[in-house]
């Protein structure tokens, strides 16, 4: 079989598989589960690196944990955001435009991650301190928190929301410096993402009520 196969990459896994019930969860309608796909996804990526530095690796096996990392990211906060828009109603054509610069901005980011920690990895023998642009995984807490105000924003939320994907779509490909988080960083973004996922309990209780 192609690919390799050990505990480094299930979290990765694991993340896809929750982002993929999230757009089959978004195109039933069902829009508030998918969000919760998207933060699943994001608490999975926020540690599947820290895994896979616990087992030595051959240059293969690492090279393969970049792209792997990078294809998981393009679909889980790339594609997931997206689909979660389309089932929020954003469907004319220049909100679908939205939609499409938003998904093609993470992938040009993607891609240029790839090949920029490719450099630092294997033939500058660094460690990244600091990302370029704005890391794609950062809509797994700003979309879920932007998503809490929907209960109280009615009709404007479509463009708050559409705003939000375009805006972070330039913020993916400015060339501005974000540091990367260390173990307690990560610790505190896991509870914040837990604070926004209370926020939206908090919020579906009230459209019940």
């Amino acid at each position: 079989m192609v690919g390799f196969y050990n505990y480094t990459v299930i979290l990765t896994y694991v993340g896809v598989v929750s982002a993929v019930l999230g757009i089959g969860l978004a195109m039933y309608g069902h829009t508030s589960m998918a969000v919760v796909c998207l933060m699943v996804s994001g608490f999975c990526d926020l540690f599947d690196g820290t895994i896979a530095r616990t087992r030595k690796r051959t240059v293969s096996e690492m090279k393969f944990g970049i792209q792997i990392d990078s294809l998981a990211d393009l679909i889980c906060f790339g594609v997931l955001p997206a689909a979660i828009g389309f089932s929020i109603g954003l469907t004319h054509w220049y909100e679908t435009a939205a939609l499409i610069v938003y998904v093609l901005a993470a992938l040009i980011r993607l891609a240029y991650y790839n090949v920029t920690e490719d450099e630092l990895e294997f033939n500058e023998n660094a460690k990244r301190v600091y990302y370029d642009g704005l890391p794609v995984t950062t809509v797994a807490i700003l979309i879920p928190l932007i998503y809490t105000l929907r209960p109280v924003m009615k009709n404007g939320f479509l463009l708050l929301y559409a705003l939000c994907l375009v805006a972070t779509a330039v913020a993916f490909l400015l060339k501005v410096k974000v540091r990367k988080l260390g173990m307690k960083g990560m610790i505190a973004a896991a509870f914040c993402g837990l604070a926004v996922l209370a926020l939206l309990i908090v919020g579906w209780n009230c459209v019940a009520v």
